[in-house]
């Protein structure tokens, strides 16, 4: 407390460069660890989970220049291999504002309960971006509700953009009601559910204490040794997922990794459709060396209580992969004909090569 009242207030409003340096401050160990895996896919198992929490005033932000409407990071970054994400942050690092707006006089009408809205003060798009939020305060009592939202959101995951492609699914018929239901001429309207980012919860493995997983989401390009670099990807992930109910695949002998989603509007009318027993297939666009959108890697699944929406992370194009190797174990016992290894080795030409590596 002593500290905080010899602090005094002098400069202008250099909030952009200050949260940039917390970003880089954040990431000056990334490129030594190897915890992006650049040009080998995202694994979300290899994570340092960050919580950047922002207290302002909300006020206007003051340049030498002019006044700025809008906050702005600066993308210049010193740190080897910046240059490798588009964004100064990475995916499993989020920023949250409180925005404390207590008046100075005692409140004229009683105070309104409920959860404490958005602020609208430029920081708030820049919460979003990251995955996280801002806290408009107006009172104590709203102050100490963020205080427990934000504990709550300290949770060990990864931000994933999810976006749909090809058509809605078909509505489904409410129960005793047999007639197909045509999709409304509304349907063709964006949703909040086709596109949106979420934190994928990435739960700690209880016999190790670390979190443990066998299989990356695919790069957005192709590897190739003649490139002069590696592209940029950015910090998060665009997942498509295709509306079109697929069985679950899973065999005995092969892993896979489950992913718990935020509650999101996504995950809310994939519920509202309870169907368990289907999924949703994701890609990456590009990820693939000759189609457009990429092979699946996964699926998105209703849990079976309807619970959680989970994301399932396969070995890449899994539908042609499972069921040779289902053939390998239960019909050729081990011992595969010349027939089979021909199909095995035209799936690995057309799988990404860095996950000869994770395999």
């Amino acid at each position: 407390m002593n500290e905080l009242k010899t602090l005094q207030a002098t400069g202008l409003t250099t909030l952009g460069q200050a949260l940039k340096t917390s970003f880089d401050l954040l990431n000056l160990n990334r490129l030594v660890s190897g915890i992006d895996n650049y040009g080998q896919g995202r694994n979300p198992f290899f994570l340092e989970t960050a919580v950047v929490i922002t207290i302002t005033d909300g006020n206007k932000l003051s340049s030498s220049s002019s006044v700025q409407d809008e906050l702005h990071l600066p993308l210049n970054s010193p740190l080897p291999g910046s240059e490798l994400t588009k964004e100064p942050f990475r995916w499993d690092q989020r920023l949250f504002a409180l925005v404390l707006r207590q008046p100075g006089g005692p409140p004229t009408e009683p105070e309104q309960l409920g959860s404490v809205p958005l602020d609208d003060s430029p920081i708030t798009p820049m919460c979003d971006v990251t995955g996280g939020r801002s806290y408009c305060v107006r009172t104590q009592r709203m102050l100490n509700q963020c205080l427990e939202s934000l504990v709550q959101k300290v949770q060990s995951g990864v931000v994933v953009h999810f976006e749909k492609c090809g058509p809605d699914p078909p509505k489904l018929p409410e129960e005793g009601v047999t007639e197909v239901i045509k999709a409304s001429p509304q349907s063709f309207s964006p949703q909040p559910w086709h596109s949106c980012h979420r934190l994928v919860y990435v739960r700690s493995n209880p016999k190790a204490g670390i979190p443990i997983g066998h299989w990356p989401i695919p790069e957005a390009f192709w590897p190739d040794q003649n490139l002069p670099a590696l592209p940029p990807r950015t910090a998060h992930p665009i997942v498509k997922f295709s509306c079109t109910d697929c069985e679950p695949m899973v065999i005995d002998k092969l892993p896979f990794d489950k992913y718990e989603l935020e509650a999101s509007p996504l995950t809310q009318y994939i519920l509202e459709r309870k169907s368990p027993h289907t999924c949703w297939q994701v890609f990456v666009q590009n990820s693939a060396k000759y189609s457009d959108l990429g092979c699946p890697y996964g699926y998105l699944k209703a849990s079976t209580t309807l619970t959680c929406v989970n994301l399932f992370v396969m070995p890449y194009n899994y539908p042609v992969l499972l069921p040779l190797l289902d053939d390998l174990f239960k019909v050729h016992k081990l011992k595969p004909p010349l027939k089979w290894r021909q199909s095995f080795d035209n799936y690995l030409k057309a799988m990404p090569p860095y996950y000869l590596l994770v395999s």
